[in-house]
């Protein structure tokens, strides 16, 4: 089938169902940034019950329903779906979506009646634009100038697919506040991981469910900032990834800008890589030269990453069995790198007790199965009561 005979069949329900408009149809910056991120726009319903949702790079998107379909590329975007009550919605997921549902589940077996159903959606990286046609999405809940990253797809393409088959709606740049390709620059902003699940929610018509979560986040986070000890007081940690057969470590940004660091960055601890590009390597050297208290390892929840791999080369080499963190058992799993609110308020909780044991709780050292068991009165948010969000029980 040709891509013209696609668009035909398209045009007549994509356009009656959602209207697209915006950065991606116009080329208009969006206005209004304050200490690096951007104010959420509230959305404007007209008279005949359809509504307006505004967030850079796409601009403003105008829907008269909830999308029932909906393509994700990265998983912070299904967590704002499913947070949102609407978990069913995500149809596709362009990175990895096995991997991202073990990730995910592992957590989400705590939250009663949660659960995401990623692992078998379809989904392939750098995809042609005839695979966006077939999918025919209600909306692709997912950030075009990140797609634009990718080698197959330009500004120009995400346009044609925004026109002809479901508009784009999403920020993936925020993670890290990472700069945009030059045609995107003029239409960029960054948000925090509130913000976004903000706006998404409204996509949704879900802003009590937003709100009522980001109570329960912004309750555990006074509480975490109220009880950290004095600065010197606060321990030395390393965030990385293991490479495979290597003496050597991907190293991560630990109180770093963007929301891939929404977890860490308020605990404050002091990031022995701090100076170190992230994202980049060093080697076993480097680690016991930096002598860490605590490592973090980032998707250590999953099997090929898996933290125990990480505990038992560290134990098992002559050059790490030195470092604090080899020698005193702090060796940790964290979850997933791109969150969503509900990944997000399970991070902070496990970071929290990872970093700080004799305040918050310790964490137990997790070798399988799901997010282990916290007594009831070491948990720092209440899990039936966000199950309950999402379910709309309360």
């Amino acid at each position: 089938m040709s891509d013209d005979t696609v668009i035909q069949s398209n045009l007549l329900t994509r356009r009656d169902t959602l209207k697209y408009s915006g950065a991606l149809a116009t080329g208009a910056a969006l206005a209004g940034c304050l200490d690096g991120n951007s104010e959420s726009e509230s959305p404007e319903e007209t008279d005949d019950g359809s509504y307006s949702v505004t967030m850079a790079p796409a601009g403003t998107v105008e829907f008269e329903k909830p999308p029932e379909r909906v393509l994700t590329v990265l998983p912070h975007h299904a967590d704002m779906a499913l947070a949102a009550g609407h978990g069913e919605a995500v149809s596709s997921m362009l990175y990895n979506p096995e991997y991202n549902d073990t990730i995910w589940n592992t957590c989400l077996e705590r939250l009663p009646g949660v659960s995401a159903d990623w692992a078998d959606l379809p989904g392939t990286w750098d995809p042609d634009k005839e695979f966006l046609y077939e999918l025919d999405s209600d909306l692709h809940l997912a950030d075009p100038a990140y797609m634009t990253n990718m080698p197959s797809w330009t500004r120009e393409d995400t346009m044609k697919i925004g026109e002809n088959v479901a508009p784009w709606f999403g920020n993936t740049l925020s993670n890290a506040n990472k700069e945009p390709a030059a045609e995107w620059a003029d239409d960029y902003e960054y948000y925090t991981l509130w913000e976004i699940f903000e706006q998404v929610a409204t996509v949704f018509q879900a802003t009590e469910r937003y709100e009522a979560l980001k109570a329960v986040y912004s309750e555990m986070v006074a509480t975490i900032e109220e009880n950290l000890p004095p600065e010197d007081e606060r321990p030395s940690v390393a965030m990385i990834i293991l490479i495979q057969g290597e003496d050597s470590m991907y190293t991560y940004a630990l109180n770093g800008p963007g929301f891939l660091t929404a977890h860490t960055r308020p605990l404050g601890a002091d990031d022995v890589f701090a100076d170190v590009q992230t994202e980049s390597t060093v080697d076993y050297e480097a680690l016991v030269e930096a002598d860490p208290d605590v490592i973090l390892c980032l998707a250590g929840l999953s099997e090929a990453r898996h933290v125990t791999k990480t505990r038992e080369r560290f134990q098992d080499g002559p050059v790490t069995e030195s470092v604090a963190a080899v020698e005193n058992d702090r060796i940790h799993t964290q979850g997933g790198r791109n969150q969503g609110p509900l990944m997000n308020l399970f991070q902070t909780e496990m970071t929290a007790k990872q970093l700080y044991p004799d305040i918050f709780g310790e964490w137990p050292t997790y070798t399988e199965g799901p997010y282990p068991e916290i007594p009831a009165d070491e948990q720092l948010f209440d899990r039936q009561a966000v199950a309950d969000i999402i379910n709309g029980e309360r």
